[in-house]
This record gives structure tokens, sequence and C-alpha cells, in this order.
């Protein structure tokens, strides 16, 4: 026998899954397939360099000199398996494992706790799936082929093997299959988190990063606008973590809590901890949580993120706390690692969509599965197939507003619900019994946003209403005049926009960019305009924009000549124009009331004699282009 490489070296073993069965599939014909099978396994690790160490029955065991190749060869392997033409039409599913380690020769033949380890690796596997050890993975994972990517698999105790192994899922460009977990002894975490009543979709992407995030850091907060899916990413994040986190995983429900003062205490019941007397909540609870390997998932922090101090203090007296919160706004401390969770991903822009065109979308796989749940014999097809992106297109990707509007196929064809979709605050509702209040309406959803704005938040909220094409901070300050509302400091207001999700920031051309989602540009124009501020808006009009003899211009403050605002932000502008000029009508009619310490502290009284001039000549020439 060839002698066998020592040092570092790496394990590779290998079975047919189900081969009893394939016997009695195929009966006589079993021998032949077997050794075709040895044929392609034998030329895939020759050709990778690798040594077969034994086979037995349909089992393989080799050996190669770096986790590279020991890759290559299960690679090639799977991949001849895969395009093989069997005997009788049959199905052969491999399954391998990887496992880089010390190689300990007893006699002639390998020995020692390694190779158990590289065969329980393989066990876990599934007919068609690589697996890999965590070393193995150092050893390979800056010099994988080109196109094949590894999937954290978590952490997995092994039968007969003292210490848990991180699994890695090993896949070939063109072999992106579904597996079910591994094949391994579960591990039993204490932990309360709720069970799901619905199937995770769209969101693959998502929870690997999230996951990721996770591992490096000590407090991760999910953010993102109303019915993005917060609650349910951290849920999913965590029941992925279950194994990482022996000394539990509680889920802490904090929408009820109003009181920041009470947020450490909710937490401590939820774990179970009991008051001592003479201690105050807070030590007993850094007390228990000071050496254990705990995760919290707080959900629905927003309305008492004046608790984020508290939870500081909490992390700095504990080592091994890892805290996931979901919140709309971050908690703004110390070694927080922000998440926006970004909406569904949307059906490319077609003219005429069909079924498969649109089918392995998130937001088409969501509405399709939440109305099914609703009227059963509801299918994708070819003929609703353009409603339904046009539907999710309209929703911004949001899971929430796609959940609401799926339900409503019970009464409405996709074509009804779409036609009806200018109204959608209306329009998205639900009467499930089990929902809180907050996620029976879209509305409900962003009224809970809103309702945590202070006064001048919520009036420059309804102001930035006006730009349906997105806007920067210059156009947002010209709805601020200075010389009326001295002190507002716009950057402040617009920052919280921006924090509590109100607000979307993109950069375009290396300037900042933003811009509200559709669906909760509607909601602030519907607001009361009570103190709507026309006739700041009117003042933006004037301000900002003139008319001339070429069309609309940007005001150039700084010379006397103007640029083309549409050709250096057209939609914004053009929006502006036209809501600055029905704000400006509903003004005229409607005069404001006086002012008060909160909702009037951006509502100007009203405009001098000069400036009402000025906006009257640039609103006739509005009318005069039309």
């Amino acid at each position: 026998m060839t002698s066998l490489p020592t040092g570092t070296v790496a394990f590779f073993m290998s079975d047919i899954e189900g081969s009893t069965r394939l016997i009695s599939a195929v009966g006589d014909a079993f021998p032949r397939l077997l050794d075709e099978h040895h044929s392609l396994m034998d030329a895939a690790i020759d050709a990778e360099g690798g040594t077969v160490v034994s086979t037995e029955g349909d089992s393989f065991f080799a050996v190669f000199s770096s986790a590279r190749q020991a890759v290559a060869a299960a690679i090639h392997a799977q991949g001849e398996m895969a395009g093989h033409g069997w005997p009788m039409g049959a199905q052969v599913r491999v399954r391998i494992g990887i496992h880089a380690a010390e190689a300990m020769l007893g006699g002639k033949d390998y020995t020692g706790l390694e190779l158990h380890r590289t065969a329980r690796i393989m066990a876990a596997a599934w007919g068609g799936q690589i697996i890999i050890s965590e070393a193995a993975r150092v050893l390979s994972g800056a010099d994988l082929p080109e196109g094949v990517t590894l999937r954290d698999l978590g952490v997995h105790r092994l039968r007969d093997i003292p210490q848990p192994e991180r699994l890695y899922q090993l896949t070939p460009r063109g072999h992106e299959l579904d597996f079910p977990p591994p094949r391994t002894m579960t591990i039993t975490t204490p932990t309360n988190l709720p069970a799901s009543m619905t199937r995770f979709i769209g969101r693959a992407r998502e929870l690997d990063e999230v996951r990721a995030l996770m591992r490096s850091q000590r407090l991760l907060t999910l953010t993102g606008p109303g019915g993005s899916g917060k609650t349910r990413l951290s849920i999913e994040t965590a029941r992925t973590l279950l194994d990482e986190f022996p000394d539990g995983v509680w889920f802490v429900a904090l929408e009820a809590v109003r009181d920041p003062k009470l947020v450490i205490p909710t937490i401590s019941q939820t774990l179970g901890s009991r008051e001592q007397a003479g201690r105050a909540v807070s030590d007993v609870l850094a007390s228990r949580l000071t050496d254990e390997r705990t995760l919290l998932v707080l959900d629905n922090l927003e309305q008492v993120v004046e608790s984020a101090g508290d939870i500081a203090e909490l992390l700095q007296a504990t080592t091994s706390l890892a805290i996931v919160a979901s919140s709309r706004e971050p908690l703004s401390i110390a070694g927080e690692q922000v998440y926006l969770v970004p909406p569904l991903p949307l059906p490319e822009a077609l003219a005429h969509p069909r079924a498969a065109d649109v089918r392995e979308s998130g937001s088409i796989e969501l509405f399709v599965e939440r109305a099914r749940a609703t009227r059963s014999d509801f299918h994708l097809t070819d003929e609703n197939a353009s409603a339904i992106a046009a539907i999710c297109r309209r929703l911004d990707g949001l899971p929430l507003a796609i959940e609401l509007a799926a339900a409503r196929i019970n009464v409405l064809a996709p074509d009804q619900i779409l036609s009806r979709l200018e109204h959608r605050l209306t329009l998205l509702a639900s009467s499930r019994r089990d929902l809180p209040d907050r996620q029976r309406t879209l509305r409900g959803a962003i009224d809970w946003s809103h309702d945590l704005l202070s006064g001048p938040e919520r009036v420059l909220f309804r102001r930035c209403s006006v730009f349906t094409g997105g806007m920067d901070l210059e156009a947002i300050e010209a709805l601020v005049d200075p010389e009326y509302e001295a002190g507002a400091d716009v950057l402040a207001l617009t920052t919280t926009l921006v924090d509590r999700n109100l607000l979307r920031s993109t950069y375009e051309g290396g300037l900042a960019r933003l811009a509200m989602l559709e669906t909760i540009r509607e909601y602030a124009m519907e607001r009361p305009r009570r103190r709507w501020g026309g006739g700041r808006a009117r003042g933006a009009a004037g301000g900002v924009l003139r008319v001339d003899g070429r069309g609309w211009r940007e005001r150039d403050h700084g010379s006397t000549s103007g640029r083309d605002a549409r050709s250096v932000r057209p939609r914004a502008w053009e929006s502006a124009r036209c809501h600055c000029l029905v704000a400006a009508h509903r003004q005229d009619r409607h005069r404001s009331p006086p002012r008060d310490s909160t909702e009037g502290f951006l509502a100007p009284p009203q405009p001098h004699r000069r400036g009402r001039r000025r906006t009257g000549r640039a609103g006739r020439g509005v009318e005069r282009r039309r």
C-alpha cells in the first residue's frame, strides 16, 4: 500500500445514502452500479492527489495532504455522480464528510478520535451534500475553488464526540440544493422563543448576514419601518443560534412596556430571576448572567429606547451575554451594531411578466403563500402575475403590507386589489384576532412610529411628504424658513426621521439622498393639516425654485445664475413644485391658527407682503405653463 501522509491532513469519508433501498430497487444490477460508483470515486480522489485508505461496501475513506485537495475531490465526485447514467435509471446520492486534523498512525493505518469525528460528520450529511468541519474550513477557506461557497450550519453535537462541532455545507455553483438540518444530536437549550406558525420567506440572505454579525457583536439592533419584519427576523436568527447559547435564548416582549425603568425588571421576570432583599433587580440579573452564554431577544424597544443606558450597564457587567434587539430606531450606545432590515426583494419590472418571471421573488412568494392561506385554490398564474408584481412594488416590498393585501384575496382578485391601492391605508387591514393592534392595519403600524415623534418632528415629517421622487437636505431646509423659525435644527430633526425609519437614506453620485417609502408618504399626506404649513411650503416654492421662459430652475443663492433643476433632481423638484402649489392653495383657503409650543414649532406666521407677491408670481407662471 502507498505510504500514508502524516502531519496535518484532510480526512475524506463518503457513502451512498439509502444503499439498502437501492439494492431492492435495482436488484441484480446493483453490483454493476457499485462498480461504476467505485470507478467514479477512485478517479475523483486520484485526480486531486488523494490516497484511498480503505473501502467497505459503498463507503470510501481517503486522505489528502491539504484540505483544499479534499474539497476539490468532493466537488469533482458529486459532479460526476450527478451527471452519470446509472443502471435502470437509478438515482445515486452520495454524502461526503471532510475534516482536517493531525494524523495519528497506529501501525500501518490511521487511528484516533479524529477519524471518528470525520465519520460522524459524514453521517450528518444527506445524499448529495458535502459537509466539512471548522478545521477544514479554516485550512481551505481562502483557497476554495472558484464558484464554491460555504454555508454555516451552526454548532452540532456529534454522537460519542465530547465537544460540539461547527459544521459547514460546501456548495458548488449550479448545485444549490436545500437540505434538511444535519443528522446530529440535539443540543437542548432553555428557550421561550415563540413557535412559528408560518413559513419564513425571502430572508435567506438577511438571516445569514444577521447570524454572522451576531457571532462578532454582543449587541445587534435590527431597525426598519413598521411592518418590515424585524421581529420575525430576530426570532428566526435566535432559533438558528440555539446551539451556541447553551445557557438560554430568551424572547422578551416589550410592546406593552411604556416605562423605560421597567425594561430590566421585565427581562428579569422573563428569565425567572428571583428578587433578593436589599439588592437591585439589575444587580441580581447581572450576577446571574455574569458567566452565562445567554442570548436575549428584546422585541419592540422603540417606545422605551431611554432604557438604553440600563442595557449598556447590563452588557458591561457580563462577559458572555449577547442581545439582538428589534427597534424602529437605534439605541445609540457604545458597542451597538445596527442592521437595517430591507424590504423583501421585488420582481423585475417587466411590461408583461409571466408567472415564471416573478415566481422566485421573495415578495411574490410571500403574497402567494399568504393568499393561499386565505383561499386554498389560489395560484400564481400568467394571468395574475402582472397584477401581483405591481401590488408588491406599490407596497414597497413591506412584508406586513403584502400579507394584509393577500388577506383580501378571499373577496378581491389581484387586479381589484391593485386598483384600490390608491387608498392602501384603508384597504390594508386584518381581522385576525391573534395579532397585536399595531399589526392589524397598515395605518396602525405607522401610527406606532408617528406617535413617538415630537411636535416639530411630526410637522417636518408631514412636510417631507411633498417630495415624491426623493430629496436632499437642502430641499428639506427650504421647508424651514430661518427668518420665521430661528433655532430650528433641520439636520437634527431630519436625522431623527432617518433614525426612526420614516425617511430612508441612500447615496447617489457621492451625495446623500433621502426618500420616503410610498406607503409612509401616503400616511404623512393624510395627517391632519391643521398646521400643515402650506405657507411654508409655498415659501419653499418661491425661495428655492424660480420660473422663467425656459422652465423651472433652482435658485442659486451664491450666484445670479440658476441650474436647470430637472437636470439635477427632476423627480424631487417636479414633485416639490406641484405639491408646494397645492399646499399654498390650501393655505390661502384655510388660514393656520396661532402656533403653540409644539405643533406650531415649524409653522410660520402669515407670510409678509413681499413674500406673498413673489410666490404669487411663481404660481401664476406655473399656471401659464400648464
